[in-house]
Order: structure tokens, then sequence, then C-alpha cells
């Protein structure tokens, strides 16, 4: 049989679990496994900066729903990486971190990127943290983690090898070759809990569907559309359930912030929500009732029980995958006489069109930039109905989830509890490797776009051409305007940027880059970089007094004569930017 080695053994691995696509950072921990990766199909695609690497294992997964996996290596490139392992964690994603190591032989004798416990710092933020000490055991503790990152809830999983571990030699017939990396594990429904959802639909006035990860991850889209066009409930969801319902179909309501809309325009607010794969916490406004009411019905679906219940009553908790609680619920009320709910539904269907109908009367065009609403509506109008989008940055990341047409599920990547700035170039990076036909556009801000701007070169030398749209305000937005609501118009520190020409980096790099300062010469610019194919930056000077509508909710609906103790003339509350305000 012969000897073998812990990087061959590893490659053999991924391969036999399915793995083409790695994204990293080379390192010497890691040669080993590099050096085996192209006799077994894996794609190796090399970033600038490590955490550039586990954002696109993260991008990958989102888009695909199958694992995404980065390599780091040990001590400043697993420190590099920390802020992937952290968004992966807190938005459930199903990566896998292949971690280096200094030699286990020469432990705390001070080595070369040694001298931290990198499975005691990953523990806290995965679902499983492990650190290999013997060669031929890499099959196996590579299928467990695959397998606990990907079953149940699913979430990001490190494995570390030290050196010379992965360099290390044994004979083949030591191994255990692994076979059992995915498990069915997507529970149905009891028959019981399928009853009550009838009985509570059958009692509803205004009940609404709200989706989120879950559903994407259990890939449900049919079976949410035959259920929502079954009994005429209109169907909301958060940033990472873009695409499962067509953008111009009836039923689809728009995002959560439609039930708030809904409300203050008198249409009224749900009696009963079908919460299915998504958590209760700052993308449902928190602990307040602006989307959903407490004296409304809720039955939660999702397949961790933690999950279920967080911070509101739950009527009807049901641990189960989405996808076949949905099979299960449209098989029970197809023969049921449903109330009819088309007003409802045709008023909540209508939110769509309302950004559109707020700035329709706003000039296109301020002083001699762009307004952030039509510079966002041509970028949507230019981008055909295949193309994937990601948005980076506090408000840049807001507009664009307005105005693009999403038809593929999961096609709209963008921040999550992390609140991460400069995950954009690894999302897109991710999603390109996983649909290099599609087009794929990230729409980022000035201030985000400074974090992983060297990753052009990265997406030149792998020949992605990715469009970028810096909309360019000269300020981190969200933290400016925030200030401004706080502490007053003259109160704002350490939140104003330069007009930098971001666009020349891109061209350094080997890309084309150009400005855009009116909507036509922005349209024009997308045109040209949909048809350039290479990486294409677009610098897009947008007015920076306009406030994105969701500010006032991020900034607890804060104003000049509401600022607690910064001088405001209200002292029963302190504003709290983000959070709950404090009560006096």
């Amino acid at each position: 049989m012969g000897k073998v080695d812990g990087g061959e053994l590893l490659a053999r691995t991924l391969e036999r679990a399915g793995v083409t696509e790695v994204f990293g950072l080379q390192g010497g921990h890691l040669d080993a496994f590099l050096m085996a990766c192209d006799g077994h199909g894996i794609r190796l695609t090399d970033t600038r900066h490590e955490a550039a690497a586990g954002h696109a294992a993260d991008g990958y997964a989102r888009i695909t729903g199958n694992i995404g996996v980065a390599v780091m290596t040990a001590g400043s490139g697993f420190a590099n990486g920390y802020p992937a392992i952290v968004n992966a964690h807190l938005d459930a994603v199903p990566t896998l971190f292949l971690v280096g190591a200094a030699p286990l032989r020469e432990e705390e004798t001070y080595p070369l990127q040694g001298g931290l416990d990198q499975i005691a710092m990953a523990t806290p933020c995965t679902k499983w943290a492990y650190r290999i000490t013997h060669t031929e055991r890499i099959p196996e503790f590579i299928e467990l983690a695959i397998r606990k990152a990907t079953t149940g809830k699913p979430g990001p999983v490190l494995i570390e090898i030290p050196i010379d571990i992965l360099f290390g030699n044994v004979d083949e017939t030591e191994v255990r070759d692994a076979k059992n990396f995915y498990i069915d594990s997507a529970p149905a429904p009891s028959p019981d809990a399928v009853a009550k959802v009838a009985a509570l639909c059958e009692q509803a006035e205004r009940p609404v569907i709200m989706v989120g990860a879950g559903a994407t991850f259990s890939k449900c889209e049919n079976e949410l559309i035959a259920f929502a066009e079954l009994t005429d409930i209109p169907v909301l969801r958060n940033n990472k359930a873009f695409g499962l319902m067509p953008p111009d179909h009836r039923l689809n309501g728009g995002s959560f912030q439609a039930l708030a809309a809904a409300s203050m325009l008198g249409l009224g607010a749900p009696d009963l929500v079908l919460m299915m794969g998504a958590r209760f916490g700052l993308f449902t406004g928190g602990r307040s009732e602006i989307m959903v009411p407490n004296d409304a019905t809720i039955i939660q679906v999702n397949v961790e029980a933690s999950d279920i219940g967080r911070i509101r009553n739950v009527t009807l908790p049901i641990i189960a995958d989405v996808r076949e609680t949905l099979i299960a619920m449209t098989a029970t009320l197809k023969d049921k006489a449903l109330p009819d709910w088309s007003d409802w539904a045709q008023g909540i269907g209508d939110m769509k069109g309302a950004m559109g109908m707020l700035y329709a009367d706003a000039p296109a065009e301020l002083a001699s930039a762009i307004h952030p609403y039509h510079a966002v509506q041509a970028i949507a109008d230019a981008c055909p109905d295949n193309t994937i989008y990601i948005g980076d940055g506090g408000e840049s990341s807001l507009w664009i989830q307005h105005t693009a047409r999403v038809n593929i599920p999961g096609g709209l990547l963008t921040h999550g509890y992390l609140g991460c700035l400069g995950t954009g170039p690894g999302f897109a990076m991710g999603c390109k490797r996983a649909f290099p036909e599609n087009p794929v556009v990230l729409v980022t801000g000035d201030g985000s776009a400074g974090f992983h701007i060297q990753e052009f070169e990265t997406m030149v030398r792998h020949g992605m051409p990715i469009i970028t749209v810096i909309l360019n305000n000269q300020a981190w937005g969200m933290s400016w305007h925030g200030q401004k609501a706080l502490f007053g118009e003259n109160r704002t520190v350490m939140t104003k940027l330069e007009d930098s020409n971001y666009e020349q980096v891109c061209t350094a790099f080997g890309g084309e880059g150009e400005r855009a300062n009116t909507v036509a010469e922005l349209k024009d610019a997308m045109a040209r970089a949909l048809s350039a194919g290479v990486p294409t930056c677009i610098n897009v000077a947008i007015d920076p007094d306009v406030v994105e509508p969701s500010m006032a909710i991020m900034v607890n609906n804060a104003d000049n004569d509401t600022r607690g103790d910064t001088g405001g003339t209200d002292k029963e509350e302190t504003a709290i930017p983000y959070y709950e305000n404090l009560k006096e």
C-alpha cells in the first residue's frame, strides 16, 4: 500500500466530500495540502488577506447551500481570518476553516507563528473546533467536521492541523477512509403540529409568512411558492432569503420592514405569523412591536430549538426543516376552506413599491452628486435577471436591497448580525466561483471599500469579472448620519473621508475603472462593465446628505430634540444608536 502524507489525505478526503473550491492564502504550514489539491480536482483561489478568503468561503456556502472551505496558515493567518469565522458563526453558515499550526513537538518553545491556543480562541465562535494530533486520523476528523457544520443548524467548524501532522507520513493501512460526510437530517413536523397550524390559519385575519436563512438553506423555493399560492398568504423575507419568491410575484411582500410600513399606513398589523427559518432579533425590530405585535399568534419553524421563542413568546414551536414543514402544511390545508386574505395580501404586496413612490419626485441628481436611491435604481435597471448582488457598507448595503431584482435563492448577500464591513469582495469572489456565468455586482460604500481594496488584484489574477460599484459620499455614512441625529449637525467625529480615486486602484491592478457623477454616466458605465470581461470598479458620487430611511429605526428614531444627556430637552430616555434606548 505504501506511505501517504497528511496533505494527500486531506485533499483526498475533501474530494470525496464533493469539495471543488478552496479559498485561502499560502503559508508554509499548508504546503503539503496545497500541493496535493491539483491531483484531486480542487481549485485553489488565493486571496491577498485571510479574512477575504474566509468571507469567500462563507459567500460560496451562502449562495450554494454547500460547505465552504477556507485555509489559513498558523498564528497571524488565523488571527487575520478570525472575523470571517465569527461572521459565519453569527449567521449560521456551513463553513470549514482549516488552520495550520506550529509542530506539536515544539510546544512551549516560542516557535514561529505559535504560542497561542487557536482552538481555545475558535471554540466560542464555531460549532466545533479541534486539533488533529495523528496524521492517519485526518480523514475521520474532516468527515466529522463537515457533518457537524452541515447537520441541524449549520455553522462554521475549525480544524487545526499542526505542520508535523500535515507533513507526516503514515502507512496507508493505518488510515480509515471517510464516507459519511452528509446525513439526511431534515426533520419533518409531527402530524399534530401540522393540524394545529391548520387550525390557527383558519382563525387568522391577517397572516404573513416570514422567511430567513433556514428557508434558503432548506432549498424550499418551490414549496414556498406552492404553499403561498394555495393559501394566499403574503411572504416577507430578511436579507438572507432574497430570491425565494420571484420579485414580481403578487405574494412577494418584500422585506420584513413592510410590516412596519403596513401598520403606519393603516393596513394593519399581522395577527398570525409563520416564522419559517428566521430568528427574532435585530432584523425583526428587536423587542419592539414595530414589525410583529406582541399579541400576534406566532408559529415558529426552526431546526434549532434554542432559536425558537427567543425574545418573543411563541404560540406553536415546531422543530423541523422548513421545506418538510411546507410540504406537510400544503398537504393538510389543500382541502380546507380558508378565509379570503386577498385584500390583505395585495396590500402587503403593494408595500414593495413604497421606496419608489417615496423618491419618485426626488431629483435624481443633487449638486454634483447622484441621489443614492436613483443610483441603486440605475444599477439594478442595468443588470440582467440572473445577477447576483452583494451589499457591503452601512447605508450602501441597505440602499441596494430596495432596488435589486433577485431571482436566485440567496442571491443578495449582505451584512448579518456581526455587521462586519469589508465582507463584500470575499462574498463576491465566493459567488463568482459558484456561478461563473452569472454577473456578480458588489455595491459598497467608500468606507467599506477600503477594508479589502487589494482584492481587485485577486479578481484580476483569477479572471473573475466582478463589478464593484462604490457609492462615494466621502463619509462613514451610517455613523455620520447617526451622530448628526443624536448629537446635532455640528457634532460629528471620525466619520469623514477624502474623495479618493478608488477606481484607479482597480485599474492599477489590471482591471478597469471609471467615475460616474450623473445617472446617465452610471448607466453607461454599468453597460460597459457588464461586457468588459475583467474586474471593473465604478466610483459613483452620491449625495452625502440623503439618509437611508432605515436609519431612523437604527438610531431609535432619535432626533435633535431627544438626545437625553447630550443636550436635548427630553430627559426620559437616552438614545443609544443601534440598540434599545436607556430609560431614565
